[in-house]
């Protein structure tokens, strides 16, 4: 059975994996607001992402037998904040900085307390937020290069249109 301290961590991390949900499904209908149907698109993807990564989670905490538990989940606010594709995008990427914080402070407390299947899980995690922190990155500068080019932003627009949703655990234990 898994540590109650590791377990409550985990059901957090759920928790925070679906505000992310929240969060990009909120920024994926100001993008569709101001037209942006590509943007919308990929914010959309990376909302399953997110809905992935807590059922995952969750799995991990009945599979260990873990107490789960549900919080509430916090509003995204500030929609008069993002009033640009730039700032859309600032936000991604501050927030996928948090996630992997949280999501390195739960591998160092498995670590801890000597939780190796917990710590094991968990890595694929930790490398998963170097990938989104770096695409987030990306995509933000490119972003500010070509924010003032109508065109340019037309055209990654529709490069980001072409995201489709991969789900990372579909074939998981197969």
């Amino acid at each position: 059975m898994i540590k109650a301290n590791i377990a409550k961590a985990i059901s957090d991390q759920v928790n925070a994996e679906l505000y992310s949900a929240y969060l990009y499904l909120y920024l994926s209908s100001v993008a569709d607001d101001m037209g942006y149907t590509g943007i919308m698109n990929w914010l959309r993807v990376q909302a399953k992402e997110e809905m992935a990564h807590a059922t995952h989670m969750y799995e991990h905490l009945l599979e260990r037998d873990g107490d789960v538990g549900f919080g509430p989940i916090e509003s995204p606010v500030g929609g008069k904040n993002y009033h640009s594709v730039p700032a859309i995008f600032e936000k991604v990427l501050e927030h996928e900085k948090h996630v992997t914080e949280l999501i390195d402070n739960i591998a160092s407390l498995a670590m801890k307390e000597g939780d190796h299947a917990t710590y094991n899980f968990f890595t694929w995690y930790v490398n998963e937020q170097v990938e989104e922190v770096d695409t987030a990155s990306n995509l933000l500068k490119k972003i500010r290069l070509i924010e003032n080019n109508p065109g340019q932003l037309y055209d990654l627009d529709t490069e980001l249109a072409a995201r489709v949703f991969v789900d990372p655990f579909a074939n998981a234990g197969a």
